[in-house]
């Protein structure tokens, strides 16, 4: 198979703290190819990445919790798609204007707190009562986590494509998502540990202290490659032999300031970046409803024949959701740790791309033919657990070749407003499908395998599109 760009490798010089690889560089040498002096910031990277999952994870069975005690809660989850989009159409343009005005960590640490005050906030609002049992709350939380989710992932992951030219990013982006893929699994066990002694609401505090976590260890990233960046310049002056990359003609120079969704519509490559960002969430949100509409059948059955309230309603969907996410993330650590280097060492970043859509088109054809609870589980399983490790890693390395603009810019209008558009799609199919025609989950399991087929075209588009060279990481 002929090397497209996506493959290629490109020789830029490593900053090495130490002429000899250090005990953390020998650890994390076990998951990938580790070279002096990198394996503390991708360390720490790992770090703060697990602490925003786990975070995440924490409030998520609350969120799903929340919105599946009201009747339909299972198409609110679709609806408010919409919601959110219209809303990332503000608040894209105001974070690309923040970035704009902030360096880096300024940027990554104020985001990150504004967030984690907001926790605080609705901790205090469950105190207030019968708050806590209102639609109201839920509909709000659900937005809210909704952003959250999406803008802080994104954002961190931008600073992580800024530190990181494309060789490194290539090699270490998979010690970074490790952190995704423990995170994820400790934000379950955090809550199955700490449920004994907090509620379901005192957990948001929990989270929200492992968000300043995240902010106080991106302050140390940047502080620490600053450094390294001052002394390869004094280096370079000095005589160092220090070419740097070309930058692809293709790619804008950095400070045009664009909006961050002109970026996008500009460029073809992230154009096709941004669609297909769209497809694949409108596969995983149709994916979604359909587990959903099976956990709340499930979970109502079992609560009708014990006679139980709303708060026994909302334990047994807690129960199985996380035992959905417990197998989800231990399957996608497991990937993560052992796979997703060494696939993407042999097979290749071309190949490797195209594993999730045929498993998912695998599980859209299995759940057609018998959509019951037991096939759907454990297709979902498959999909997810792909997606939060090879998948999520390898969608990442897209931005490594892209300019500091289109990182915190249009990546962050890719992730959020296009993101939310798939939702929105799903949205707008669950509501002439299932309410209004009443069609089942065979129906949306058709509309996802019809769907994976324009996913594949797009894959294909993208990795023949890929930049050929890489924008340089600067530090500032």
């Amino acid at each position: 198979m002929t090397q497209t760009p996506l493959d290629a490798s490109l020789a830029s010089p490593v900053r090495a703290a130490s002429a000899r690889r250090s005990l953390v560089d020998r650890a994390l040498g076990v998951v990938t190819e580790v070279r002096p002096g990198e394996g503390l910031t991708a360390l720490l990277l790992a770090l703060a990445l697990f602490l925003l999952l786990m975070s995440y994870y924490i409030i998520k069975p609350v969120r799903e919790a929340l919105i599946l005690q009201h009747p339909a809660g299972a198409e609110y989850k679709s609806w408010l798609g919409a919601a959110i989009a219209l809303l990332l159409l503000l608040v894209v343009p105001a974070y690309g204007a923040l970035s704009d005005r902030l360096p880096r960590n300024r940027l990554v640490l104020s985001v990150t707190l504004f967030f984690a005050l907001h926790l605080v906030l609705f901790y205090v609002a469950s105190g207030v009562p019968g708050l806590a049992d209102s639609l109201a709350l839920s509909l709000v939380f659900f937005v809210w986590v909704g952003i959250f989710n999406v803008m802080l992932v994104a954002q961190l992951w931008a600073f992580a494509n800024d530190i990181y030219d494309r060789e490194r990013g290539e090699r270490l982006f998979v010690v970074v998502g490790l952190g995704a893929s423990i995170g994820a699994i400790a934000g379950a066990g955090v809550k199955a540990v700490l449920s004994s002694w907090f509620n379901v609401f005192e957990m948001l505090i929990v989270s929200a202290v492992a968000l300043v976590g995240v902010a106080v260890i991106s302050e140390l990233v940047h502080r620490r490659e600053s450094r390294l960046s001052s002394q390869a310049a004094a280096g370079a002056l000095a005589g160092a032999d220090a070419a740097p990359a070309a930058v692809s003609p293709s790619i804008p120079p950095k400070g045009s300031r664009k909006g961050a969704f002109r970026l996008v519509l500009r460029e073809k490559y992230l154009s096709l970046i941004a669609a297909f960002s769209l497809v694949y969430t409108f596969v995983n949100t149709n994916g979604e409803y359909m587990l959903s509409k099976l956990i709340k059948a499930s979970a109502t059955e079992a609560a009708q024949v014990a006679g139980a309230g709303n708060d026994q309603l909302r334990g047994l969907i807690d129960a199985q959701y996380n035992s959905f996410f417990g197998w989800t993330n231990g399957i996608s650590f497991f990937l993560q740790f052992f796979v997703v280097s060494r696939l993407v060492q042999r097979a290749g970043i071309s190949r490797a791309f195209f594993i999730l859509p045929v498993i998912a088109l695998i599980d859209g054809l299995a759940v057609s033919m018998v959509p019951v609870m037991a096939v759907l589980f454990v297709g979902k399983i498959a999909e997810n657990s792909t997606d939060y490790s090879l998948n999520n890693t390898l969608r990442q390395m897209l931005w490594l070749p892209t300019t500091r603009e289109m990182k915190y810019k249009a990546k962050q209008a890719v992730d959020t407003f296009f993101v939310r558009m798939g939702d929105v799609a799903s949205g707008a199919w669950v509501f002439v499908a299932a309410s209004m025609l009443g069609l089942g989950v065979r129906t949306f399991a058709i509309t996802n395998t019809l769907l994976v087929v324009i996913w594949l075209w797009l894959a294909v588009a993208i990795v023949r599109s890929q930049p050929a060279s890489s924008a340089p990481a600067d530090g500032a």
